[in-house]
């Protein structure tokens, strides 16, 4: 197995060491360095050879799975998918090049997450509400930092998923990947950091609203509150971008 490590280069300190870990793996696959059926290194090599904590390659290693380029076997590890060739349903980071991609994906996350989020208020265990409750903490830490708290909304909503019980709406989020938080794409229509945190205040609130609902158990609440969340998100990206294009006409 030491072998293949060479392969891998260890990572500098980042805010996205899954994304970088995933496509470090990936591309060993689908270059044929990792080949078909070979099994990956270790969780302990790969943290080693990566320098990254164990929770960043078991993230990596299911977004791996996700898009089907590994398979794991209980008890034996993870392995390169006998046809990596073969790649499910998956949105891209190029997949957000306009508004009206933004729109769509929303659009697709409106038709899964508000029934997520009533199933998450009927089965969340005080585990997974807690979990819940601690993801929405860390972005109010991200937002006090001046953070977009792209990733920490991504982990908030992955919760809210985990707490269905059902590992399908999980593999939802991994197939969409943080992508499904597309506030990065429409950034630079945010003119302003004061304008940038009060658009981040009201999607907050939102995400508390979600997340009361879910503790009290309230399955209608959790979805009308979800479908409001989402349903807002899709009309300020269309006032944003008309906003933005009413500026570049004025320019």
């Amino acid at each position: 197995m030491t072998d293949k490590l060479p392969l891998l280069k260890r990572l500098s300190p980042s805010r996205n060491l899954t994304d970088e870990v995933v496509e470090q793996l990936a591309t060993e696959i689908r270059g044929g360095r990792l080949t078909p059926g070979s099994r990956l290194p270790t969780e302990q090599e790969l943290m080693v050879a990566l320098g990254v904590s164990r929770t960043v390659v078991r993230e990596a290693i299911s977004a791996l799975r996700a898009e089907g380029l590994v398979v794991t076997r209980q008890g034996s590890g993870a392995f390169v998918a006998p046809d990596p060739s073969r790649i499910p349903f998956r949105i891209e980071s190029d997949g957000l090049a306009s508004i009206e991609d933004v729109i769509n994906i929303m659009e697709l996350r409106l038709a899964i997450e508000v029934e997520a989020a009533a199933l998450a208020a009927e089965r969340a265990t005080d585990e997974q509400k807690t979990a819940i409750d601690r993801a929405l903490k860390t972005i109010d830490d991200a937002l006090t930092r001046g953070d977009a708290a792209v990733t920490e909304d991504f982990e908030f909503h992955r919760a809210i998923a985990e707490a269905t019980g059902n590992p399908q709406f999980v593999q939802f989020l991994a197939f969409l990947g943080r992508h499904v938080i597309p506030r990065q794409s429409v950034r630079s229509t945010l003119v302003s950091g004061a304008e940038q945190r009060t658009y981040m205040d009201v999607i907050q609130k939102e995400h508390g609203r979600i997340a009361a609902a879910i503790h009290e158990g309230d399955a209608a609440e959790a979805r009308r509150a979800m479908r409001a969340h989402l349903s807002k998100s899709l009309s300020r990206y269309r006032r944003l971008a008309e906003q933005a294009l009413e500026r570049t006409e004025q320019t």
